[in-house]
């Protein structure tokens, strides 16, 4: 299938148009950016480089966003010198990764990420002259990526063309490759190279592509964006914990609601969440508008600088898939409530193999849910009882959302909203006209024909 797809890849593909063979230095006079602006731990790790005699410059994504006067969560840096020598330099520094080595410099807690430059794939060639050897796997997926180069090699071997500008702190100058400035202008998310190859080395370069997209406004430029349909089924072979880190960034960036339809229109979605994507076309209406919403309350939390848990909208996102499988459940004889329960936990364990969700996430999940049908039952001290339940909050907005998809609950949430607004007086009449209520659906009742005693008289 890779082949063939590969057969019909325009010629822009294997020959980018963006490329260029000497870089274009943009001086500080002809942009925008400036060495204030630039964290003082990072400007201080690129000077302290440069003096050690190492190329070093500010790199990627908080180049990107200063541009776009957004504000980096982190800062880069891009070096000439080796993660050991890098090592070297800074005592406050130690290296991490396998398939993708670095060395993180520790100003209290900002965290400085420093890359060596890295080249394209070692040949034998390269081997005998002493270079690492890439690994890939029989798919093209890079397992292994520490083969050094220059820093023209390196800026070809970045994911996109946006991530792909360096800033000399000391000179203020940009050194651009790949068209990554006119791309910013132009709100155009560019893969750099053959599409198809990249993504086979790396098929989180698809979700990234969304995600830039949706933190950026871009488009996704149109040879970028052609074969993600056909090859969204290389995240299978991506680790369930590192779709899991993927997943928080895509749909707790601030742009989930945007991100979510991005990932439904190039069929990314369901290898994340397969049980939800068939929830979605079994019951499109209800699902849809239930993720959305949960979504939108998710972006607008963030907008507004107030805490959100991953463990809320994974509920929700996985909600859709539970009723059928408990109605399964209910269906060879077991109770509401534990086939529900069964229900959740063999959803998990599936979905756990896709996106590997923590425990610290899963448990207040189950919780969240587990307190859907209890909600219901209000009687006596019942209902006193679930306002003091850690998590009567979280299961009570989870209840709103529900109704909100159109979920029919007989006015169960305005019954909890006044409730929670309610003196004990009026919640003491709030229960007793609960319990007046099913007594007298039992009276309506139609009486039941009483059996003849055995041995009655004829």
């Amino acid at each position: 299938m890779i082949r063939k797809l590969l057969k019909r890849i325009p010629s822009p593909f294997s020959r980018p148009a963006h490329r260029r063979t000497t870089p274009a230095i943009i001086p500080a006079s002809q942009h925008s950016l400036k060495r204030s602006q630039i964290s003082r731990n990072a400007v201080t790790v690129v000077e302290r480089l440069q003096q050690a005699g190492y190329q070093a410059f500010a790199v990627g994504g908080c180049v990107r966003d200063l541009l776009l006067d957004l504000d980096p969560k982190d800062y880069d840096v891009a070096t000439s010198a080796t993660p050991e020598q890098v090592r070297a330099t800074f005592r406050n520094s130690r290296l991490i990764g396998r398939r993708f080595k670095l060395a993180h410099v520790f100003f209290g807690r900002e965290i400085i990420e420093v890359a060596t430059f890295r080249a394209g794939h070692a040949d034998d060639r390269d081997a005998s002259q002493g270079r690492e050897q890439s690994l890939q796997s029989e798919s093209g997926r890079l397992l292994r990526d520490n083969v050094y180069g220059s820093l023209e090699e390196d800026a070809q071997r970045r994911d996109f063309t946006i991530n792909a500008l360096y800033y000399d702190v000391c000179k203020g100058t940009i050194h651009d490759y790949v068209n990554g400035v006119q791309d910013i202008r132009n709100a155009r998310v560019r893969l750099i190279g053959n599409p198809v190859q990249r993504y086979q080395e790396d098929p989180v370069r698809m979700l990234r592509a969304i995600r830039f997209a949706a933190k950026l406004d871009f488009e996704i430029e149109p040879h970028t964006a052609a074969p993600i349909t056909e090859l969204a089924d290389l995240l299978h072979d991506i680790p369930a914990a590192r779709l899991f880190d993927e997943v928080l960034k895509l749909l707790l960036g601030g742009q989930g609601e945007r991100t979510f339809d991005l990932l439904l229109e190039y069929d990314l979605f369901a290898p994340l969440f397969p049980d939800t994507d068939e929830a979605i076309d079994e019951r499109p209406d209800y699902t849809l508008q239930l993720i959305r919403q949960a979504l939108r309350n998710t972006d607008q939390r963030i907008s507004e600088g107030r805490p959100v848990t991953p463990a809320f909208l994974f509920a929700a996102l996985l909600w859709p898939a539970l009723p059928q499988r408990t109605r399964e459940l209910e269906q060879q004889g077991i109770p509401q409530i534990p086939a529900q329960q069964q229900a959740a936990h063999e959803l998990l364990a599936e979905q756990c193999r896709h996106t590997a969700i923590p425990k610290r996430f899963t448990l207040p999940l189950r919780e969240i849910w587990d307190m859907q049908p209890r909600l219901e039952r209000r009687n006596g001290r019942r209902a006193d009882q679930l306002l003091e339940h850690p998590r009567f909050r979280a299961a009570y907005d989870f209840l709103l959302l529900r109704e909100a998809a159109g979920e029919q609950t007989d006015g169960l949430g305005d019954w909890w909203t006044q409730y929670q607004d309610a003196n004990p007086e009026l919640r003491r009449r709030m229960v007793q006209q609960l319990s007046n209520g099913d007594a007298a659906r039992k009276r309506s009742r139609a009486p039941r024909k009483r059996k003849p005693r055995s041995g009655a008289a004829q």
